[in-house]
Order: structure tokens, then sequence, then C-alpha cells
């Protein structure tokens, strides 16, 4: 994901208001606090205090609490739509998947949380410890500091707040300061739900604002660039803290001879421009075997020209929407110039079109090769670059020619040979004959290898990092002293010899002829 100023120092002095825009059109359209690290560490230690009582609810009442939120937030889904398309300028059909993703996050985690917090009872065949029960458990981290990007302000930011409340925690969400509007109307969803008094809290801001949220909190949840990510990670290790990172992503796409073309080149688009390409998960870079490269491109730069991009007035209206951070233009700028530097043809788009708000035109790149940026760095934006293979052996090595490792997607007719390619990619998540739906499939974990990330969010392992673990062993039956205990004794230590043997060794030579 690209530069997400949650830790950086530049912006307006702590303290001072931050204006926000709308991206399609230039016109501010709100104002937020630039929240100091004081008032952060007060809101913290407010979210403490809510915690206790929160995490002593069972999660049948936690559940009723999310049962009022879904219902609030599909009741106000138009005005939830028409905030995040205003202050992020994407299409409104990108803002209405934000707003399914959380109501299935509500209903999922509410049902999940009590079996993925149950006790988990432990065996064990060790001499020393027979006779006792043993079991784990798990328990809230306490204050989760949730740091959210700017592309995505409910689905990215809210959207992990849901797991982490679940589990039993107070939720600290710091929004990024291009998209706050959102997680503050989810603020007054949590008043008007009558949720406990700051369970759920969100402070707005710059820089200072992100690193006092890390410096104070009990888990950090990070989405935004692999630079800031470091910078996280660092702090949080300075504390032992834990935190969990989804970082940057150059998603490539693989086409193979038997793929069925018009799925893959809807694939590809929706991959590729949905969200204006503004997501950590978008599809950056695309490999098509060569014997279907020139009938698959055929029909990729027809159906790309007819994708429109604009300011978004309702559903149906564009396909494309705005550049939602101002120096996100000139990246992509940059990398369609490098690639045409390099020998790169453009066959649709390229440039930024006049007028007012921050556009850039969906654009389509042949002739590449990894010596250009646009197939190495992040682009963040409604560009595709698309390069010819040999075969699946050249994509395969192409694929993991790459310092990030978040998802990929295969488009191909035979399942085994698909399934075969996709176990050797060098990447968290492969979609076969999909791109991007996993990240719906809240039970299926999604996470980046390499410079991608730390961790994961969905499944069990992205909702149990949201807890400690505990293990508790208890003596049913306890005698006045052990055998194995001080003073030691040569013949007890004799007979544990003997036991170990009948378990481990020639016993069970024995058993096994």
């Amino acid at each position: 994901m690209t530069q997400n100023q949650a830790l950086r120092a530049d912006g307006p002095p702590a303290g001072t208001g931050i204006a926000v825009d709308n991206p399609a059109t230039g016109a501010v359209v709100g104002e937020v606090p630039d929240t100091s690290a004081e008032e952060v560490a007060q809101a913290v230690e407010r979210a403490r205090r809510a915690q206790r009582g929160w995490a002593e609810l069972d999660t049948r009442a936690r559940a009723a609490f999310f049962a009022r939120g879904r219902r609030w937030l599909l009741a106000h889904r138009e005005e939830i739509a028409d905030l995040i398309v205003e202050e992020n300028g994407k299409a409104r059909e990108d803002a209405v998947v934000e707003i399914v993703y959380c109501a299935s996050a509500f209903a999922y985690w509410a049902k999940q949380a009590r079996g993925l917090l149950a006790r988990t009872r432990i065996r064990s065949l060790s001499p020393f410890v027979l006779g006792r029960s043993m079991y784990t458990r798990r328990v809230p981290r306490g204050v989760v500091g949730v740091i959210g990007p700017w592309n995505n302000p409910l689905l990215n930011s809210f959207g992990d707040a849901v797991p982490a409340l679940a589990a039993g925690n107070a939720v600290v969400l710091k929004p990024s300061e291009q998209t706050p509007l959102t997680a503050l109307l989810m603020e007054r969803m949590a008043r008007e739900c009558g949720w406990p008094k700051d369970v759920f809290q969100v402070v707005t801001g710059a820089g200072a604002t992100g690193r006092a949220v890390v410096d104070t909190v009990d888990f950090v949840m990070f989405t935004g660039s692999t630079r800031t990510g470091r910078l996280v990670a660092a702090r949080a290790g300075e504390r032992l803290v834990p935190c969990s990172l989804e970082l940057g992503g150059k998603d490539a796409l693989v086409v193979l001879a038997d793929a069925n073309l018009e799925r893959a080149v809807s694939v590809t688009i929706q991959g590729a421009l949905s969200n204006g390409g503004q997501m950590c998960t978008s599809v950056e870079r695309v490999y098509v075997e060569e014997p279907v490269y020139d009938a698959y491109l055929t029909l990729l730069r027809e159906r790309f020209r007819q994708v429109t991009s604009g300011r978004p007035a309702g559903l149906g209206s564009v396909d494309v929407g705005a550049v939602t951070f101002p120096p996100q233009l000139a990246v992509i700028q940059d990398h369609v110039d490098d690639a045409v530097r390099k020998g790169a043809r453009v066959l649709a788009g390229g440039h930024t079109p006049e007028g007012p708000g921050r556009f850039f035109e969906p654009t389509l790149l042949v002739d590449v090769d990894h010596g250009m940026k646009c197939m190495r760095e992040e682009t963040f934006g409604p560009t595709l670059p698309v390069m010819k293979v040999a075969d699946a052996e050249e994509a395969l090595r192409l694929v993991n020619d790459s310092t990030y490792g978040l998802q990929a997607s295969i488009i191909g007719s035979d399942m085994k040979r698909a399934r075969r390619l996709a176990e050797r990619f060098e990447a968290g998540c492969v979609t076969i004959n999909d791109a991007q739906t996993n990240y719906m499939a809240l039970g299926l974990p999604m996470g980046g290898w390499k410079e991608s990330g730390l961790g994961v969010r969905h499944g069990a392992e992205g909702f149990r990092k949201y807890t400690r673990l505990q293990a508790i062993s208890t003596n049913r039956f306890p005698m006045r002293r052990d055998m194995h205990m001080i003073p030691y004794e040569p013949s007890a230590y004799r007979f544990v010899l003997r036991l170990v043997d009948a378990m481990y060794g020639t016993g069970l030579r024995r058993r096994a002829k």
C-alpha cells in the first residue's frame, strides 16, 4: 500500500485542524483535529478503563451490540456511501463494497468469537505430568490501536476494529488524515447504538498522532506502506508490543494458455481498476503465456477503452474515480513515463486529464520488462503493464522476482496445473480464476510475505492475534511429594528411565515390529 502518513513528521502542527478535501472536485468537505500525543494517551486510558467491563461481557452480549451496529450500518448505508465517495473520491460501487464487508464482519465475528475464544484442552504423554488437567485460554490484549489507510476508510479501518472488539478489546482507531470522516461516523454509530462509552474511540491526526497511538496501546494493527510499516514495527519493538502489518504489494496475474480469455480479461480489469487501482491487492502486473498473448491483448485493449473514469455521481456513473492521495498522481505519472522512456507502449490512457479534481486515465502498457518501475515498484493507481512470457515457468520466475508477496492470481482451465503453480508462488494468498474475492471470505487468512507485511487478518489467526494465550495446569490429585522431587532418590529416577524407555524407546521398537 502506498505511503501512509501515520508516523511521518510532516503535516500541520499538533493541535491544529486538518482540512479534508474531495479528491474528485478539490472542494474542502470537512476539518478534523490533529490530536496531540497527550490527548491520545488520555483516550487510551479511557479505553483501558472501558475495556475491563467490555471483556467481562460474554460473547453473546458483545454480539448483541454488534447486531445493533449492523442494523445501523445498513439503515445508514446511503449516508455512509455518500461520505466515503465524498472524502475518498472512489466510484460508488467501491464504497458499497466497503459497507457490505463491514456488515458481514459484524455478523461473522459475532458468530465465530465464542469458538475462537474457547478453552482448548491439552494432553501430554510426559510421565512428569500424569494426572494433571491442562488447558489454554484466550485473554484480550487490552487496548488495540488500529491505524488505517486512506484507500478504504471503512473496510481497512473500522473493519479491523470489529474482530478486535469481538475478542474483548477496546479499540482506538487512528484513520488516515486524508479520509478521517468515515471513521468519525462509525464513532457516532457506537454512540447511537448504545455501545459502552469509550470502548471504541477515534483519534484523528497526522504523524504525531500515529506515533502516540503506537506508543500507548497494547497491540498495533497497521495498514499502509512498507516504509511506514518498518517504523511502526521498530517503535512497537522498543516497547515489546506486538503488531500486525499489512503493507505494500505488487500483485501479479498469470494468464495460462488454456485460460478462458473472456474470464481472464474480466478478472484482469476488475483486479487492476477496482477502487481506481488503489488497493494493496490490486493487480499491478500481468504475465501472459505466448500462445494466447495476442488474442488476450486484443480483447483486453478493447475492454480497457470502455472503462469510464471521472467524478462519481451515483451507481453506474463511472468505473474509476479519483486519485485520493495528492502525491500519488506524481508516482503514477512517473511510472508511466519511465516505462515509455525504456521502450513500453501505451495502448490506452497515460495522462492526467484536464479539469478539477485528481484523476489519472486508466492506462494499459505493453512491451514492458522488469527494468521498468511499473513492474517492480508499487504504483497504486489505474495502470496495468502486460508482459508476454514463453511459458508458466518464466511467469513463475518473474512473479517471484519481487520484494513483495501479498497476493497473486492465476487464470487457467486445468485446475491441477494451476494449483501446482499457485503453491510455488511466493505470496501469502493466491486466487485461481479470481482476483481479490478472497478478501470477502473472512474465514480465510490474508497476509503478506516478504516486504508485504507481518501477520494476517481474517481467519482464526487473524482473530486470535488480538488475544494473549494463557496456559493453566492443575494437579487434581496432589501427593505429599512426587517421586522426582528433591531430595533425589536414585530408585525413583531409575523407574522414570524405565518408563521413558517403555514409552519412547525399546518398547516402541518392539511394538513397531
